[in-house]
């Protein structure tokens, strides 16, 4: 019974936000995220990680633990355990630490520790900002709504830069550093997206030629993929649980958007929903 009260209290502080308990814990949580990944990034120069390499060793462990009890105590003290391991934030706040593990097997790999930076979008729930997840959700809908299209232009793209590869292959040929179709597609995706390396470069005529229509292609190219999407974004209906226009039920538990107005209760976590006025 006490074992009870207690994973109820730890359960309003870990996973609320409306008790100052619960506030100050989500808060000093951030407070190490941050300076876990700074630490992770100063790491990586090598005049800091000279100087206070062991330093940052004992602080990215001291991190990882810090982390690894608090995912098994969210674990432990919510009522569906397996849900929440499977969540985005749970799967999130897993990989957060799994890398400083890997690294006594794998070199340099306590370096995809930065992803604990994707942890820092509970400030959303934590300052209530729930309008703003509500406008990303809005985005990923119309993305949604337009994958079938950006589908075929990608295939589309795909085939265009194996023609025009395959023809700077013939037209500039080994000597000018075109030694492969591959090598040759790689330099058709570089030059259609207008990043331009200069690492290969047509040296011929008509290869110039042909590197000038691709240039002025590539500018048309890069706006299909926008007026997609921008379309889409229109043609969602304003007031719609996907509008993003702040009618939405937000949980106070686990931060889920729930599109079903009249739902009482978080289809993800079981948390009471608050209706928001």
């Amino acid at each position: 019974m006490e074992a009870e009260k207690l994973k109820r209290r730890l359960y309003v502080i870990v996973f609320g936000t409306d008790t100052f308990a619960g506030k100050l814990f989500d808060i000093v949580l951030i407070c190490i995220i941050v300076l876990s990944v700074l630490c992770i990034i100063l790491d990586s120069v090598p005049s800091y990680s000279d100087r206070w390499g062991h330093i940052f060793l004992v602080l990215e462990w001291f991190f990882t633990i810090i982390f690894t009890i608090e995912y098994f105590l969210r674990l432990w003290i919510t009522d569906r355990p397996l849900r929440y391991a499977l969540s985005f934030f749970g799967i999130v706040d897993l990989v957060s630490f799994l890398p400083t593990y890997f690294s006594l097997m794998i070199a340099n790999s306590h370096y995809l520790l930065v992803i604990r930076i994707l942890r820092l979008l509970r400030i959303f729930r934590i300052l209530k900002l729930f309008q703003y997840v509500k406008q990303g959700e809005a985005i990923l809908v119309a993305l949604k709504n337009s994958k079938s299209k950006i589908i075929v232009f990608l295939f589309a793209v795909v085939n265009l830069v194996i023609i025009i590869g395959a023809l700077m292959y013939v037209i500039e040929g080994e000597e000018h550093g075109f030694t492969s179709i591959p090598k040759s597609i790689y330099w058709a995706i570089v030059t259609l997206t207008t990043v331009g390396y200069g690492d290969i470069s047509p040296k011929t005529p008509t290869g110039q030629f042909l590197a000038s229509l691709i240039m002025i292609i590539g500018y048309s190219i890069i706006a299909v993929p926008t007026g997609i999407v921008t379309h889409e974004l229109t043609r969602v209906p304003k007031g719609s649980p996907d509008a993003g226009d702040g009618r939405f039920l937000s949980c106070p538990g686990c931060s889920h958007i729930e599109k079903d107005l009249e739902s009482l209760y978080c289809r993800r976590c079981g948390e009471r929903l608050e209706h928001d006025k």
